[in-house]
């Protein structure tokens, strides 16, 4: 099983640009977008309707243009959610969350705090009350995938001396993935690469992607259950149409699945 983890930046750019040539080339059983800045009522259907998927989105109903997600999946779920109670994080159409048979997705778009930190109070309250959901499910077959803002090691950013006052590497943020991983759960790069550095992010200026001056925000955690069906990893550097590139695992068919 294949899936993929990417923040388009916007999913009318990247479906004129890359995504189409992207998916056909890769052919995943699921994809989860982050930052589809729109409302997916108002999207034509050639970019909610793809042939051998099921789709699902969650669009932000405070700010149009603003966050949300999506799921393109070849496995039909038993349940979709769109809510987990954290009422401007479910506004803001944060998380998706697909029960299938055999195993729980879920796709988090997590606030980046911003620059200023003006909203690092929201993404480390966010992260404080997603602890239990995730707490009660360790002992499931779960995969967390995503864009979580946050570099957890120095490996994870070019210039980790630099950065370590700056949003999405403070030792707070910082902190929120170490407890995410004491829970139970396993960065599924991390652990097939343990002193690897390699990034999913590097900002549009100064040619910085080119130079691979990047940061790695965006992950695919699973919990123990799952670790020994891990058989590769993969971030696609060289895949354009956004800040960020996709991000990839692959899971042994013990995952059984359930298509269309």
């Amino acid at each position: 099983m294949k899936i993929f983890t990417w923040n388009v930046n916007g999913i009318r750019s990247i479906f004129k640009t890359t995504f189409r040539d992207w998916l056909k080339a890769n052919n995943p059983d699921i994809v989860c977008l982050q930052e589809i800045k729109a409302d997916f009522k108002e999207l034509p259907k050639e970019y909610t309707q793809i042939d051998g998927y099921y789709a699902y989105f969650n669009s932000s109903s405070l700010k149009k243009g603003h966050s949300g997600v999506a799921v393109f999946t070849k496995i039909k779920p038993i349940l979709v959610e769109t809510k987990l109670g954290i009422k401007r994080f479910d506004n803001e159409g944060r998380c998706l969350k697909l029960v299938f048979k055999d195993f729980i997705l879920f796709n988090f778009y997590i606030p980046n705090g911003n620059r200023d930190k003006r909203d690092m109070l929201y993404k480390l309250g966010v992260y404080k009350k997603l602890f239990p959901i995730f707490k009660a499910l360790a002992n499931k077959r779960v995969v967390l995938a995503g864009d979580f803002n946050i570099a957890h090691t120095e490996l994870d950013v070019f210039n980790a001396k630099q950065n370590q006052n700056n949003t999405m590497f403070t030792p707070e943020e910082r902190k929120q993935i170490s407890k995410l991983l004491s829970l139970g759960y396993i960065d599924t790069f991390r652990n097939k690469y343990p002193d690897k550095k390699s990034y999913t992010w590097w900002p549009y200026w100064r040619n910085l992607r080119a130079r691979d001056i990047g940061w790695r925000i965006d992950y695919c955690f699973v919990t123990k259950s799952l670790k020994a069906l891990i058989k590769d990893v993969f971030p696609q550097k060289e895949i354009l149409g956004s800040d960020h590139c996709p991000f990839g695992i692959i899971l042994n068919k013990s995952t059984k699945r359930n298509r269309k």
